[in-house]
């Protein structure tokens, strides 16, 4: 067995060796090194996506720490694509990294091609832009938000995201980071099972909360596809 089959070992009992070698052929785009992205780009990372793009212009602030995993004390000030980047890389050997520090809007400029984007932001006027793009361009992606103790999900393929939500500039109330982890790793999941060619339902969203006795309900909605 050689190192990187080693490495992915657990993995390869669920799909095999050639599907897990596959992933490093994969690329894969994060807009946002936040808390959804930092928990993406450690998932997808240490599952062998061969290449990522960290898209984030924002700096790291104390406030970010207890959610955003990917950093820690010390970090605040530093770019947080550039500080993920370096903590995916150290720790998931067969993955390539590049970090943008720039907005969604510069980085599509770049023209550049990726198996799946992936939407780790916290604001919907990128999600928006995000959306736009990907339906001008064929591209698959995956949708995430959490506020508070719930958070939606949702693999888009031919439905609209401005179809759907109301586009403002409103910011999230309070967050707390297990609902981040929770629903990044939603996105996680979805994005392995497409990449390694499981089957996936898209165009269904998906709304995860707790309700004020603490039980956890899931919603599915079907969403208008054109």
């Amino acid at each position: 067995m050689n190192e990187a089959h080693e490495f992915f070992n657990r993995q390869i009992k669920l799909w095999g060796e050639q599907t897990q070698d596959s992933l490093a052929n994969k690329k894969v785009a994060i807009i946002g090194s936040g808390g959804l992205g930092c928990s993406l780009a450690i998932a997808l990372g240490a599952s062998g996506i061969g290449e990522f793009a960290l898209v984030d212009f924002d700096e790291v602030g104390v406030h970010n720490i207890h959610r955003q995993i990917g950093f820690k004390v010390g970090d605040d000030g530093k770019f947080k694509a550039d500080v993920l980047k370096e903590l995916v890389e150290s720790r998931c050997p067969y993955t390539k990294v590049t970090s943008y520090v720039e907005s969604f809007e510069e980085f599509i400029k770049r023209d550049l091609e990726f198996d799946l984007v992936i939407d780790g932001t916290d604001n919907l006027p990128t999600r928006a832009a995000i959306n736009e793009y990907c339906i001008k361009n064929n591209q698959p992606w995956i949708y995430g938000s959490v506020e508070e103790f719930h958070g939606q999900v949702c693999f888009f393929e031919k439905a609209s995201y401005e179809a759907v939500f109301q586009i403002n500039d409103r910011k999230p109330n309070g967050i707390a980071c297990p609902i981040v982890m929770h629903i990044a790793s939603l996105q996680a999941n979805l994005a392995i099972r497409y990449l390694t060619g499981l089957p996936v339902k898209k165009d269904i969203l998906y709304y995860l909360a707790f309700d004020n006795e603490g039980v956890l309900d899931t919603k599915r909605f079907n969403l208008p596809t054109s």
